[in-house]
């Protein structure tokens, strides 16, 4: 019997027909192994998981290797990113005792759950000897397994402890994570550390106000390479836009081929302030296709933004997009066929032949290719954005004709699940993307309609996610974690899923001066502050009326999307700052104190965390323009482009209602009139676009 059918997770339906009896997460399953007295076996993956789809065909879908699960034990099934607190246990008790983790993460429990033997991928017969072996263990050897897991758990509660030591966060300990930062950095590749090389996108942001901040000119520069890098790699869709999940090589050319939605909102608000602050014209091009990537390909009309597109396509990693000199020129011509094969840097030896490079324990599994030998991914060899007008027009029609060719292959699976904290971070990115892209509206710009047309079905995905997260996902005022086909899953939201949301909610207001979404931010955090809240101004990851685990999970550190403490925080200090509400600033101070030691030590995992540093260090600003045309006043363009590190901007007639920004802040003499503010106390308002900017010049200045 397999009671995945029903499931909402993409992921879990994937197993649906296995010989494997699972069971998904759940009081049955384990009181199932209680009865049976026998050990459970949880497994932990997603739906776009090169990896977990490899050891699913080895050895899930196996006949011999079912049964041998189902006669020895309870077998459960877990999306981890509908459960990030399941995985955050076991992912902790994986690394605790291998070392290492990774997905797909294999855990076998005592029937109460607590760990005593974990791994992450295994060729199957590895995979058969080790339940062979574990069977014998629980059989014969029961004390010993039982202490083994007692031991584990002892680790997961240390790793997992609060109310350590404290620090304000300020100025030279904020400049000293630039300055480590700085000494990791990889000054040829862009980036930090080596392969695996991961989009850094928290960081880079960071280092963006930092730089705002104090005029550092490496912190700039840092972001600009490494920003160029990505775009002009292999990590990049050179023909869709999309960030590919990782780059299994230190240069960005052969990319692990998932694209997640949480790694392409972060990289479109990296790209969106790189060109705000700089005027870049290759960042404004990325930000651009990377927002109608997340529109066009991951936006699920009338509902919010799917999780990811799969690493394979026909259990293919790569097939998708993946090309030879010799189809470039069938899909192009001879001519423009080889003229793309120099752009884009297709060779015949190829980029990468059996694609192993990625692969977790174990090495390449049995019968498991990746694209063929003398294929390339495709990496744009040179600049584009700045060449002749001529040129631009070549490369533009090139990439209409192959990505038309690309499209009659067959095409990767998505991963339909909507979740709320991911959707969060969309909403911010694109809102912060839309006003960016006033700022530089012209008709005079040669793909104006281009930028015009994504903005709109951009505008409209980032609308519909909202309106998703705030009727879908809030239940009896409670937020839920997924969502799949309009119907919300029974997982609760996180302490991530709160604050992402709720700052998203704070970036919608400040783009469309709506007071729905100050209200809906509020209620969220109040929730936060209520049901998450742990000594010493920390914060856990799941709620006190939540399922409990063999540990309550309280990770203070970024990893591939911010922690829940750093996007909380974040939300608290936009909160405060278009409220005037001091205790949420308080309590996103008091939960920056909790994460500023590890800034001081490992600032590459606390990126959000610093970054948030930086708006309280610079105010955050309070910016509100009274104006009769908030849409375009010059007076709201010249403040979104000159706002200091982490303001908050709004615009609207005076006293709008559901607008604390604007309540007694008049025009002046009949004219738009800007107010800076900082801590809601303002200076004398400004008329003039200059005035305002010379008000602006010296505010994210170090202090």
């Amino acid at each position: 019997m397999n009671r995945l059918v029903d499931a909402t997770s993409p992921y879990l339906l994937q197993h649906a027909d296995n010989p494997v009896d699972w069971w998904p997460w759940s009081d049955e399953a384990f009181a199932e192994a209680k009865r049976r007295d026998v050990p459970v076996l949880i497994s932990v993956g997603y739906a776009a998981c090169h990896w977990c789809h490899v050891m699913a065909h080895e050895s899930f879908e196996n006949e011999q290797v079912g049964a041998l699960m189902n006669d020895n034990f309870v077998s459960i099934k877990v999306d981890r990113e509908e459960r990030p607190d399941v995985d955050a246990i076991y992912m902790t008790a994986t690394q605790a005792m291998t070392g290492q983790g990774g997905w797909p993460m294999t855990v076998f429990a005592t029937p109460d759950g607590t760990p005593f033997f974990c791994g992450t991928y295994f060729p199957r017969p590895n995979f058969v000897q080790l339940l062979q072996s574990v069977t014998t263990a629980w059989r014969e050897q029961r004390d010993a397994v039982v202490r083994q897991g007692a031991a584990v758990v002892e680790a997961i509660g240390g790793a997992q402890a609060v109310g350590g030591p404290t620090a304000p966060l300020d100025a030279p300990l904020l400049d000293a994570a630039a300055g480590q930062l700085a000494s990791e950095y990889d000054a040829t590749n862009g980036g930090f550390g080596g392969a695996p090389k991961f989009p850094p996108h928290m960081n880079l942001l960071f280092l963006l106000r930092h730089h705002q901040r104090t005029g550092d000119p490496q912190s700039l520069e840092i972001s600009r390479h490494t920003a160029e890098a990505m775009a002009r790699g292999g990590i990049y869709d050179q023909l869709a836009g999309g960030f590919a999940r990782y780059s299994v090589d230190a240069h960005w050319t052969v990319p692990h081929f998932e694209k997640m939605l949480y790694d392409n909102a972060l990289l479109l608000r990296l790209y969106t302030q790189l060109w705000r602050l700089t005027g870049d014209p290759l960042a404004r091009r990325v930000a651009r296709d990377t927002a109608r990537f997340l529109a066009d390909e991951l936006h699920r009309p009338g509902e919010g933004f799917a999780s990811a597109l799969d690493a394979d396509t026909e259990g293919v990693e790569g097939l998708t997009y993946a090309w030879t000199p010799a189809q470039l020129v069938e899909a192009l011509g001879e001519e423009d066929g080889r003229w793309a094969a120099d752009l884009f840097t297709v060779t015949d030896d190829g980029t990468f032949a059996l694609h192993s490079a990625s692969a977790p324990q174990g090495g390449t599994p049995d019968g498991k290719k990746g694209v063929e030998k003398g294929m390339s991914v495709l990496r744009l060899a040179r600049d584009v954005d700045d060449a002749a007008p001529e040129v631009r027009a070549r490369w533009q029609r090139v990439v209409g004709a192959l990505l038309a060719a690309r499209d009659t292959r067959p095409q990767p699976a998505r991963d339909d699940k909507v979740v709320a904290a991911w959707n969060g971070l969309a909403i911010t990115a694109i809102a912060e993307f839309q006003q960016v892209a006033a700022l530089y509206a012209s008709p005079q710009d040669e793909d104006a309609n281009l930028m015009d047309g994504v903005t709109i079905v951009a505008d409209g995905a980032m609308r519909d996610a909202a309106e998703h997260l705030a009727t879908v996902h809030l239940v009896d005022g409670r937020l839920r974690r997924v969502s799949r086909d309009g119907k919300v899953g029974e997982p609760a939201g996180v302490l991530e899923d709160y604050g992402s949301v709720a700052e998203a909610f704070c970036a919608l207001h400040q783009l469309t001066g709506e007071g729905r979404w100050l209200t809906l931010a509020g209620e969220l955090l109040d929730t936060a502050l209520a049901h998450f809240a742990a000594p010493g101004g920390a914060f856990y990851d799941t709620a006190d009326d939540a399922e409990r685990l063999v540990a309550r999970p309280a990770d203070p550190t970024d990893n591939a999307t911010p922690s829940g403490r750093s996007a909380l925080i974040a939300g608290l200090v936009a909160y405060s700052a278009l409220t005037g509400e001091t205790r949420y600033r308080e309590a996103a101070e008091a939960a920056l104190a909790t994460v500023a030691p590890i800034v001081g030590r490992h600032p590459r995992f606390t990126g959000y965390a610093a970054l948030t540093g930086e708006a309280l260090l610079s105010g955050p600003y309070e910016i509100a323009v009274a104006t009769e045309d908030p849409a375009g006043d010059p007076l709201v363009a010249a403040a979104r482009r000159h706002a200091p590190p982490g303001a908050v901007v709004v615009a609207g007639h005076p006293d709008q209602p559901g607008v604390p920004l604007l309540a007694d802040r008049p025009l002046v003499d009949g004219r738009s009139a800007a107010y800076v503010c900082r801590g809601f106390v303002c200076r004398r308002p400004v008329t003039s676009v200059e005035e305002l900017v010379a008000e602006l010049a010296g505010a994210g200045s170090s202090r």
